[in-house]
């Protein structure tokens, strides 16, 4: 069996694989403490770093954590231990969301896939071909889902219209609320200045045909006044869904969504997230996968296809989420 020794470099590359996965706005909303009496790493969320208008109820926020602990759970992997994860694991400290104590040696093979992926996924805001999914592609990412407790379906083409129609009105009402618009632009940010929010390379064009609304975070970019390009005709859009709403539910949910974006990832499938609805509560609720199911709740939309792998978003260093520091010793 393995002995649970974490020396600094290994420690910083399980935090950094943490840091790379997606956040809402890459707001990166997460802080990292480890417990070296344990060799535990504590992921608590960094309010901070919240969205207050857009965000108001943290679900976005604990789904970004829950995609951060999906990374540390497959990097914890891929180094020989297996990731003990407790979520929620204190009630009595609200902002701890996660816990994963470093095992013994890992029961399950780790993946060199998605350990790679992790490192190379990121969004893509910019048109996809026509060139459709594979069938064995989209089954390996319902059952990514699937693995993490959570549904993933894709639609047919009806009710993706009806998807991307209720996008655009989220979109729309994004647009004319003013402190949601000037939120979103307050972490549209410069990269040589900042290591959090979004740089305007990686926004992407709009659709020249208004057939898919790309988020345009608050800067009213319409398509009359932007280089805008035309999107795929039939995307691929997917809804990831929770039997229930807790907050548990979220951060499983967002576990599910980094686990399908890992397994997209290493397949050459690019995704881009229409979050626009999940904002609303009365459009949330018609984004069930199904009109004759209410039972589930929608967490995300997800459109997948091949395409421009599109600029990274840049991230913090291990050092600077790690609330003690790093130890100056190994544990």
């Amino acid at each position: 069996m393995r002995s649970a020794t974490l020396d600094v470099p290994t420690l910083e590359t399980l935090v950094s694989a943490a840091v790379a996965a997606p956040s809402i706005h890459n707001t990166q909303p997460w802080r990292f403490r480890l417990d070296p009496e344990t060799v535990t790493l504590e992921i608590r969320a960094a309010p901070d770093h919240g969205l207050r208008h857009i965000d108001p109820t943290g679900r976005a926020l604990h789904l970004s954590v829950g995609c951060a602990l999906l990374n540390l759970r497959v990097a914890v992997a891929h180094f020989g231990w297996e990731p003990v994860t407790r979520l929620l694991p204190r009630p009595d400290e609200p902002d701890l969301l996660a816990a994963v104590r470093l095992g013994g040696t890992t029961r399950s093979a780790s993946s060199p896939r998605l350990y790679d992926a992790v490192w190379r996924r990121h969004s893509s805001r910019f048109p996809f071909s026509q060139r459709p999914l594979p069938t064995a592609v989209l089954t390996e990412l319902v059952e990514a889902a699937h693995t993490e407790g959570a549904l993933l379906s894709r639609l047919p083409p009806g009710e993706t219209d009806r998807l991307l129609h209720i996008t655009r009105e989220a979109e729309h009402r994004n647009t004319a609320d003013a402190d949601r618009a000037a939120e979103s632009r307050r972490w549209v940010r410069d990269p040589n200045h900042e290591a959090l929010g979004m740089p305007p390379g990686t926004l992407g064009p709009q659709d020249f045909r208004e057939q898919i609304p790309m988020r345009d975070f608050g800067a009213h970019r319409h398509p009359a006044v932007l280089t805008a390009r035309p999107f795929e005709k039939r995307p691929t859009i997917a809804v990831l869904s929770t039997a229930h709403d807790r907050r548990t539910d979220w951060l499983r949910a967002g576990q599910a969504l980094e686990r399908v974006l890992l397994v997209a990832t290493a397949n050459g499938i690019r995704a881009s997230l229409l979050h626009q609805a999940l904002e609303w509560p009365d459009l949330r609720e018609q984004l069930a996968p199904l009109p004759s199911d209410r039972r589930g709740h929608a967490q995300m939309v997800i459109r997948l296809g091949y395409g421009p792998q599109g600029p990274s978003s840049p991230r913090r260093a291990a050092r600077q989420t790690l609330v003690d520091g790093v130890p100056s010793v190994p544990c």
